[in-house]
């Protein structure tokens, strides 16, 4: 079925396919540079034990709820919101405009990981001579003279390249463009995650490693650590950002959500678990102190791949690996824009595709310079005067992870728990008798009580901790 025709719905092509993309979307490169950092510093497995609960019991409720709304309207997240109840279509374009905004500076990170895939392949003596400084250089500034440039190959070349990727996909339809990469990017990605896990534990000095994340510290367990697990295991699933509602509005009524969403819920989860098995490990190994973010991947990971054996091989590997998880999310995040304003709009999906991805280009450049100019130089657009402007980049995160995302999903848990009512959710699951939805009465409770508290705390604790959840 052809997803670019107006009033013929795209469907997924198999079940298997909808799990791999819906899977991809979620398992992005927070699954990779922040779950290892926050199990380190919470207390290795006893993190995970606090996040597998989490995501149990909080991810895998509003996970469902967004495909239950999308398989009932059988449409995107502006158009669900408007069918289910008309005024709170707004609602439903704000989702949308939390992945527009995301995506603008996930096109840019996309480009630079495929940088750092290139620098490995011809470069790793650049790299390893000056991690920081090769990190610094991509962004626009001159460490050493400490001048800040125009970031050709940071902001336009690199970015662009994993740009045109992403709309090539897009332009391709659901079936043979998100469903067939998704066939190929995920089990690349499960395969490189293996080999760099195995690498990674039998490393001299890595035992260290794997008795942290194995052995639970609960002294190392705060308030702040829930908070952490919280935000890790709900930003990484892909909530509140029109990407699941849309996937599910392309599933047939014949699968089974709440199978599937336990299915995806799992492969994000262990994705996260095995980074944290292939970074912790890594650098006890090398003596590197894990952290978290781009510095923290582009930079100080640099130290770790000097000191292995195959360095060089093995950092192209971690770029690839990196590569696949951006990717996918970045055609999730890309699809659910689009769905929407060809849909809302009925213009067609190529146009749509590349005026949009066009827009949020031109965005991501803003964003990389002002990453270049305040974060490491310490002053964006000063004035005469001494006032200065924040960083793009730090206001565009801020505004979505803390308050834009959780704001979506807590709107998605009164849609589905009390405007349009768990029992109409429950049947969509059910479908007349002919899927069991044995947790269907702890869906109902979590969705409606449980869940919205924990958003809310999310929201309000995001706020007050500063960075607790980033």
């Amino acid at each position: 079925m052809s997803s670019q025709t107006t009033g013929s719905r795209a469907q997924w092509a198999t079940n298997m396919g909808f799990i791999l993309a819906a899977a991809g979307s979620a398992i992005g490169l927070g699954n990779i540079w922040k779950f290892p950092g926050k199990a380190y510093a919470g207390g290795g497995a006893a993190f995970l034990i606090i996040y597998l609960i989490i995501v149990a019991v909080i991810g895998s409720t509003v996970m469902l709820a967004e495909f239950m709304i999308g398989r009932h309207t059988q449409k995107n997240n502006i158009g669900a919101y408007a069918q289910l109840k008309p005024k709170w279509k707004g609602w439903g374009v704000l989702g949308v405009v939390t992945a527009f905004i995301i995506l603008s500076y996930y096109f840019q990170v996309g480009g630079w990981v495929i940088y750092y895939v290139f620098s490995y392949l011809i470069n790793p003596a650049g790299v390893f001579a000056d991690p920081l400084g090769y990190f610094y250089n991509l962004l626009g500034y001159n460490a050493a003279a400490g001048t800040t440039f125009f970031p050709v190959n940071g902001a336009i070349v690199f970015p662009l390249f994993f740009v045109g990727l992403t709309v090539l996909i897009i332009i391709s339809g659901v079936e043979k463009g998100i469903e067939k990469f998704s066939k190929i990017g995920m089990p690349a990605l499960l395969g490189l995650l293996v080999i760099l896990v195995i690498r990674a534990v039998t490393l001299p000095g890595a035992s260290t490693g794997l008795v942290y994340m194995l052995t639970p510290d609960f002294s190392k367990v705060t308030g702040e650590t829930f908070l952490s697990a919280l935000g890790q295991a709900f930003f990484s699933l892909s909530l509140g950002m029109a990407i699941m509602v849309t996937y599910g509005s392309y599933v047939k009524k014949e699968e089974n959500l709440a199978k599937n969403t336990a299915l995806i819920c799992g492969m994000d989860t262990l994705i996260a678990i095995m980074a944290g098995f292939m970074i912790i490990p890594a650098v006890f190994a090398t003596g590197v102190a894990p952290g978290m973010g781009g510095g923290f991947a582009f930079a100080s990971l640099a130290t770790v791949f000097q000191n292995m054996p195959a360095g060089a091989f093995f950092g192209v590997l971690f770029y690839l690996l990196l590569f696949f998880a951006a990717l996918t999310s970045a055609m999730s995040l890309l699809e659910g824009i689009v769905a929407a304003v060809i849909e809302e709009k009925n213009i067609d999906r190529r146009k749509a595709t590349i005026i949009l991805a066009s827009i949020m280009f031109v965005i991501g450049v803003v964003y990389t310079i002002s990453q270049a100019s305040i974060n490491i130089k310490g002053v964006w657009f000063d004035l005469t005067n001494g006032v200065t402007f924040p960083a793009m980049g730090d206001f565009m995160e801020f505004l979505t992870d803390r308050l834009l995302i959780p704001i979506n999903a807590l709107m998605i848990c009164i849609l589905a728990g009390w405007a349009w009512g768990t029992k109409n959710g429950i049947a969509e699951v059910r479908q007349n008798g002919k899927h069991p939805f044995k947790l269907a009465d702890g869906w109902a409770i979590s969705v409606k009580f449980i869940a919205p508290a924990a958003i809310i705390i999310i929201i309000i604790f995001g706020l007050l901790l500063g960075r607790a959840l980033s």
